[in-house]
């Protein structure tokens, strides 16, 4: 195929020609040559949103010096934080998050009808795909009839959601939805929605090639970026925003290169590198910074390890962790069915704008960290912390440890359960599950982890009677590549039974265990385990029966689930017996990497990527079947627990207000080191004894028809309710006390939502206090509504992770770090002090503020708050109330 490049009469505005297609695009090169800077060594990442400078260099968002800016950070060691305006192309979303952005596009709806406007102005100006994937739980599981029965009670439960999101699909323009029972967003995503470079006709009819660019409502967005598709998370607010044209405010960031060299050793896996990048990354400290990989070890990396390592940059706090174009990323697209016409462009374009990586591909890194994949050695991470990296030969020892200095518990304690002829203790592993975008969408260990299954069950080993199996696969493509290699049936027979495609056990909806298990658990104080091939394990997300979780590839989890228990040296202790009563190692039933690629090569074929993603946006009979009506407003149900018109539009002025001091405010809660959007926001099950389960159980909702807080996000009322309710949260107003509580206005202990309720209703304004790496995690943007609705006007932490910190300030709650070195604890705070923040009338884009810190015995302390607000439009955000504020009141006005 010929490739030419011509020219056109902008700058830089130039013509590729691709077979008998021409296109134009936006080149790099060009802008160099027409005086603009040298461009040449920027990253293929940084060059992404150079690329969109130029693009929209005509709007009034981006200036000459923005695209000048480019070159300046390169000759300044890569950095220039010159705030930008960035226009992603598109945006993904999933249901837990998707729901409430809906429902904020309803309530914007009749926001605007309210203010004078016309409905219909409310519409995504970029598309918009939303893949329900985090609905299903696990129910059940171990049986043929697992999955059908899953999805079953799935659509009962969540009807009202689905009915919300069909209408939304009707109602506005760009909004996709793929249906219930297809995928995981991300690996739906990466496999198929996403084309590397994305294509468009401007306002003349021309079609231009561009960077395929993205936001997602949910953190793992970052796992295309294996595709070089540039995306990430954000907030619903922010990613609401986008789709309404309002482009996102960043500051051009830092990128760190991350080289690796050599290649992967026998009997290791992509999950076992990814998991000492996070490690390492973690350790560097990369939050709010792209991440990009480079190096000769890319040359035998294939792309699902890629996706590995791009899928969990929230767990190492970057931004992004990007891959160039290079020949793996034509392979790939071309091996999951892109139209050959689409792949050449592909190609063509990213040779022709400087995006190519080959073997002199050498740009300037604001810094870089070295790692050589033949050091890698089988891991696992936990208890509670992605980045808590374990050796696969340590793990028996880091467990015990743990035991000891975290959960201050001893080892060897049993407890009968009822009815069964084994014990419960602590270590055991009670929950075993393939599962997650992280590593479902990497052939490599799926079939692996079918291959430890087959060998397992040719030597009659099965999984421990106490162990939870299930497999959800993130597309049906693995399942027609495990039907394929006939590994299906393996994983069957010891327990791993399809139990749906969705996030169930990451994300919490990991369903009960056995009731007469989960009572021994309680009854010892044991310390109960999980093992799944998912990206987060933090405290209370997995189950509430399980106190100690642990990331592990596939064919680990599987070997787990066969020795039943964390305490044991998985590496070199006997894992079970043969049916010859001879025992059974790990390296006996631990197959070759030739074993794997061979099956690899045989099953993962063009040719189920085109069959299973033909008909991605139909759904089965059951979604077919859901009706809805064709108004452009939302008709809201009154009697709905699940979707409720929220208040933030509610009465909204035409005009913004103005930024005032906190003055006088209560501490809600003072909290500690990576709290995360886990603790702020739960999104799995709760109690009937808890806000949220009082107010549903008022409404008729039996508690087994609660669901998860994460279905429920389109019920601001149960969130609110739900907001700082996690179970193992930690308030340090209280002493030793777990759960979503603090001290109400009387002084005594009460649910952090009823104090809040109080204090509203005395008119008195909240902050929170916290430690370090405040709101790590997930992209949720209830942490920030949540927190917003509970009237806190301030959070003053020592650092934020990057979208939390957005999060807030696109709510209108303002960010504050401590400076100087204090802390909470060198403050020595208890939350029974008084906190006035000043001089935020007069605010500016990272300025510092003086806080006065009042004790009840009256001494006074003066101390200095950085204020992070880190840009001028987001100091106009907070004047509007929030982001989606300034987003209407534009609109109405227009």
């Amino acid at each position: 195929m010929t490739v030419t490049v011509g020219h056109d009469t902008a700058k830089t505005r130039k013509t590729l020609t691709v077979g008998d297609q021409k296109i134009a695009y936006y080149s790099i090169p060009a802008a160099q040559e027409a005086g603009l800077g040298d461009f040449s060594k920027l990253p293929a990442a940084l060059k992404v949103v150079l690329e969109n400078m130029l693009r929209f260099e005509d709007d009034k968002t981006v200036s000459v010096d923005d695209i000048k800016a480019f070159a300046e950070w390169g000759t300044n060691g890569g950095k220039n934080p010159r705030e930008i305006a960035y226009r992603p192309a598109r945006v993904l979303m999933q249901d837990f998050t998707g729901v409430p952005a809906v429902v904020d596009l309803a309530a914007m709806r009749d926001g605007i009808v309210a203010l004078g406007g016309d409905a219909q102005m409310i519409n995504p100006l970029n598309p918009v795909d939303l893949v329900i994937d985090h609905s299903v739980m696990i129910d059940e599981f171990g049986n043929p009839r697992a999955f059908q029965m899953n999805v079953d009670r799935e659509y009962e439960r969540n009807m009202e959601r689905y009915t919300f999101l069909k209408w939304g699909q009707k109602a506005f323009n760009n909004f996709r939805v793929v249906p219930p029972g297809t995928g995981i967003c991300h690996q739906v995503n990466l496999e198929y929605l996403s084309q590397t470079v994305w294509t468009d006709a401007d306002q003349n009819g021309e079609q231009v090639a561009y960077p395929d660019t993205l936001v997602g409502t949910d953190s793992h967005t970052t796992m295309v970026n294996a595709a070089a598709v540039l995306g990430w998370g954000v907030g619903g607010i922010e990613a609401e925003a986008a789709m309404l044209g309002q482009p996102i405010s960043m500051l051009i960031p830092e990128v760190i290169g991350f080289e690796l060299t050599g290649a992967m050793m026998e009997g290791t896996t992509g999950t076992d590198l990814v998991l000492k990048v996070v490690e390492m990354l973690r350790a560097k400290g990369v939050v709010g910074k792209f991440v990009e990989f480079y190096g000769a070890g890319l040359d035998s990396l294939p792309l699902a390890d890629r996706a590995t390592i791009a899928n969990m940059a929230p767990e190492y706090g970057a931004t992004c962790g990007f891959f160039p174009i290079d020949d793996e990323t034509i392979r790939y697209l071309t091996n999951t069915g892109r139209d050959t016409d689409r792949v050449a462009l592909v190609e063509a374009y990213a040779k022709a704008n400087g995006f190519w990586r080959d073997a002199d591909y050498a740009p300037i890194y604001t810094d870089t960290l070295h790692l050589d994949m033949g050091s890698i050695v089988p891991a696992i991470s936990g208890p509670k912390r992605p980045q808590d990296y374990v050796a696969l030969t340590e793990g028996q020892n880091a467990f015990r440890k743990e035991m000891e200095e975290t959960f201050k518990r001893p080892m060897g304690k049993e407890v009968a359960v009822a009815g069964e002829d084994y014990t419960m203790e602590s270590g055991k592993v009670v929950i075993a599950s393939i599962t997650s975008c992280t590593n479902t969408s990497n052939p490599y260990v799926m079939i692996g982890a079918g291959l430890v299954a087959r060998k397992a069950a040719a030597l009659g080993l099965n999984r421990k009677p106490w162990v939870k199996t299930s497999l959800a696969p993130g597309s049906q493509v693995v399942s027609a590549y495990l039907e394929a290699a006939d590994l299906q049936k393996d994983l069957d027979s010891i327990g791993f039974n399809l139990v749906g495609y969705g996030c169930t056990t990451c994300i919490g909806n990991s369903g009960p265990i056995q009731k007469e298990l989960s009572k021994a658990i309680a009854e010892g104080d044991l310390v109960a385990t999980s093992v799944l091939s998912g990206n987060r394990n933090f405290e209370g997300r997995i189950s509430p029966d399980v106190r100690a979780n642990y990331l592990a590839s596939p064919p680990l989890v599987v070997a787990y689930a066969l020795a039943g228990t964390l305490d044991i040296n998985l590496a070199t202790d006997v894992i079970g017996q043969d049916k010859d009563g001879n025992d059974v190692y790990l390296k006996d039933i631990w197959p070759t990497t030739k074993e794997v690629a061979d099956l690899v090569q045989e099953t993962v074929t063009r040719e189920a990527f085109l069959e299973k993603y033909a008909d991605v946006f139909k759904g089965d009979e059951k979604w077919q079947a859901v009706e809805v009506t064709g108004d452009e407003t939302y008709d809201w149900p009154t009697a709905s627990t699940y979707v409720q018109n929220p208040p933030y539009f509610q009465g909204m002025s035409k005009e913004p207000g103005v930024i005032t001091n906190v003055e006088d405010a209560k501490v809600l809660a003072v909290l500690g080191d990576m709290i995360t959007t886990d603790h702020i926001s739960p999104a799995g099950s709760f109690k009937d004894t808890t806000p949220a389960g009082q107010y549903l159980t008022e409404r008729q909702v039996p508690a087994r028809e609660f669901n998860s807080y994460g279905s429920r996000r389109g019920n601001h009322q149960v969130m609110m309710r739900g907001t700082f309710a996690n179970i193992r949260i930690k308030n340090e107003m209280l002493d030793g006390v777990e759960g979503g509580y603090t001290k109400g206005p009387d002084g005594a202990q009460t649910s952090i939502y009823d104090a809040s309720m109080a204090y509203q209703e005395a008119g008195t304004p909240l902050v929170i206090f916290g430690g370090e790496q405040y709101g790590a995690g997930s992209s949720r943007d209830w942490a920030a509504k949540g927190t917003a609705l509970l009237g806190v006007k301030a959070v003053i932490a020592e650092s934020f992770e990057r979208i939390h910190r957005s999060n807030l300030v696109g709510m209108g709650v303002i960010p504050f770090e401590f400076t100087g070195g204090d802390s909470r604890k060198s403050l020595g705070l208890t939350g029974d002090e008084t906190v006035s923040i000043s001089g935020l009338d007069t605010i500016q884009p990272l300025q510092d503020v003086p806080c006065t810190i009042t004790r009840p015995d009256g001494e006074v302390l003066e101390i200095a708050l950085k204020c992070r607000i880190d840009t001028a439009i987001e100091i106009e955000y907070i004047e509007h109330g929030g982001v989606l504020h300034y987003v209407l009141r534009n609109l109405a006005a227009s």
